[in-house]
């Protein structure tokens, strides 16, 4: 078993390899070897999300590994990066349910959200989510890798050192980056209030 909780990298990487080389069986040989880190992906998401949430961990597992399957033009280099971008995929799905939610209660309107409130109503939840979702696609447009890192940190929940596998970079620059980030997302969702 590697780090992730996933069989050694060479078993997912070699299949990741077959799969963007056509293997149409390589798809179904991988969900099984990384399905439950997938799940802990979920999970580490959808702790964070407000609790009349209708999807499940399964589910969001199932939707996210669908949305990488339909990918035709996916080069994945390994598990690392397959698992980040899992992370970023169920951060999609759920910013679409948070939205839909939003849309739906209040006919797409959005309110302030005070970051202050220690407990947040469903609603503002759902904000939040947005409004950290539409901060993230700022950073990225000024640090792309910053932003990747808040991805595979505070969405994906991987440790420092999985996040620097992941994106190719040393656990100092993801020290470094996820601080500069933080800040910097603390900042953006302060001046939307």
């Amino acid at each position: 078993m590697g780090s992730w909780g996933v069989p050694v990298d060479h078993d997912v990487t070699g299949l990741l390899v077959a799969w963007r080389e056509g293997d149409a069986t390589a798809v179904d040989r991988l969900f099984p070897l990384v399905y439950q880190e997938l799940r802990r992906i979920a999970h580490r998401q959808l702790s964070h999300e407000r609790p009349d949430l209708t999807l499940g961990t399964t589910a969001l597992v199932h939707e996210a590994y669908l949305k990488l399957v339909d990918q035709t033009r996916a080069q994945w280099a390994d598990r690392s990066q397959f698992f980040a971008i899992s992370a970023r995929a169920m951060r999609r799905i759920l910013v679409d349910h948070a939205r839909q939610h939003l849309a739906g209660k209040r006919g797409g309107r959005r309110e302030r959200v005070n970051l202050d409130e220690e407990t947040l109503s469903l609603d503002q939840r759902a904000d939040l989510l947005v409004a950290v979702d539409e901060a993230l696609d700022r950073l990225r447009s000024v640090d792309e890798r910053a932003s990747r890192v808040v991805e595979c940190r505070f969405f994906g929940g991987f440790t420092e050192e999985e996040t620097a596998a992941a994106l190719g970079i040393t656990d100092r620059t993801v020290r470094r980056d996820w601080a500069r980030a933080k800040g910097w997302l603390y900042d953006a969702l302060r001046e939307g209030e």
